[in-house]
């Protein structure tokens, strides 16, 4: 039998996307309406953002292990998180998480090896292009990660947290973002993560000036490759 696939949900439509993409996914695995279970569990965004305000990485682990508690009752064998920013928590979490964890940025890490990409241009909420989630995870691969600049940073995190976490897709800001990427095709990179957990909402393969890592679904395949061994 596949194991149970617990999922760690902050932000609503990134969430959604991870379980829909198990789901849908899924049968190409197990068979015509097969997937594995799943068990996703959402504590209220609004007790986040104060922790995410003055950077408390213990603080968001709280509520990570309050979640896995809920994911480990429910019979979930190992844990995911859509969301990329939160995984600066994970030192604070592992030691004292009732189930095992995979890794966002480690199987975009993954999948930009076996692409052969050399240089990627990163994308995220401000915290996350700034912090310390992806850069050791590409050094162990041996990719240098590209990051924009302060500016658009900020402007990025802007669309975020001010549309793409409400589902507010709008032609402008993909516009935006596809001067990003243009950016960094120009700086060498050979793609681009999409190292948010809703920006894959906005920016595809198809109207991306690269290719792009969509950390939301190499997340969910991750855990479906797992679930099913």
């Amino acid at each position: 039998m596949a194991q149970h696939i617990g999922i760690v949900a902050c932000s609503i439509p990134g969430a959604a996307l991870c379980y829909e993409t198990i789901g849908i996914e899924g049968a190409k695995l197990m068979g015509e309406w097969g997937h594995p279970e799943m068990t996703l569990h959402n504590i209220p965004m609004s007790e986040y953002v104060p922790f995410f305000e003055r950077e408390d990485w213990p603080g968001i682990a709280g509520l990570m292990l309050r979640s896995a508690e809920v994911l480990a009752r429910a019979g979930a064998d190992f844990l995911i998180c859509p969301d990329n920013t939160i995984h600066q928590a994970f030192p604070y979490l592992l030691d004292r998480s009732p189930r095992p964890w995979l890794h966002i940025a480690e199987e975009v890490a993954r999948k930009a090896k076996r692409c052969g990409y050399r240089r990627v241009g990163l994308t995220g909420t401000k915290l996350l292009m700034e912090g310390p989630v992806y850069p050791p995870k590409f050094a162990e691969v041996g990719i240098e990660l590209c990051l924009p600049s302060p500016e658009t940073r900020q402007a990025i995190n802007r669309i975020i947290f001010e549309e793409l976490v409400y589902l507010k897709i709008l032609p402008e800001s993909l516009a935006y973002f596809q001067q990003v990427i243009e950016g960094f095709k120009k700086q060498g990179c050979q793609a681009v993560a999409l190292s948010c957990t809703e920006i894959p909402l906005l920016v595809n393969d198809s109207n991306s000036p690269l290719p792009t890592l969509d950390s939301t679904r190499l997340l969910a395949r991750a855990a479906l490759r797992k679930a099913v061994g």
